[in-house]
């Protein structure tokens, strides 16, 4: 967690290798959490949802979003698109190139810390969907 009016720069927040494909790094407050996902072409974000707000903004790449409440829309975001995803809505998502994705999260995703809080993050397309 980082301290009330305090600046951090990127280069300095640990990074965390979720298997080969994706590196997250997260910065929070109490109620908001900022995190940088680094992926590669063919991973994999699988079926989840959590009762947190969600914005999602590309800094480079492709990715494919799959969400709604049947998961019935697909949304293929690019460089300097923005996704919202209201609390509690089901998605996923499928990286189409080496992707930088910036997430914002209201009030901060808790269960990143819990015992198997990660286990959506798939290697690839082939792990496939929940």
């Amino acid at each position: 967690m980082i301290k009330p009016d305090t600046a951090v720069n990127w280069n300095a927040v640990d990074k965390e290798q979720l298997g080969d494909l994706i590196v997250r790094q997260i910065v929070h407050g109490d109620e908001l959490m900022m995190v940088k996902l680094t992926m590669k072409a063919g991973a994999v974000v699988k079926h989840h949802s959590h009762p947190n707000e969600q914005m999602t903004y590309i800094l480079k790449g492709k990715i494919r979003f799959t969400h709604g409440w049947e998961m019935e829309q697909s949304t293929v975001l690019c460089a300097g698109d923005v996704l919202h995803l209201a609390a509690n809505v089901p998605h996923a998502a499928e990286c189409l190139e080496d992707t930088v994705d910036l997430d914002v999260f209201t009030p901060s995703r808790r269960d990143w810390f819990a015992a198997n809080g990660n286990d959506y993050f798939a290697q690839s397309a082939e792990a496939g969907h929940d």
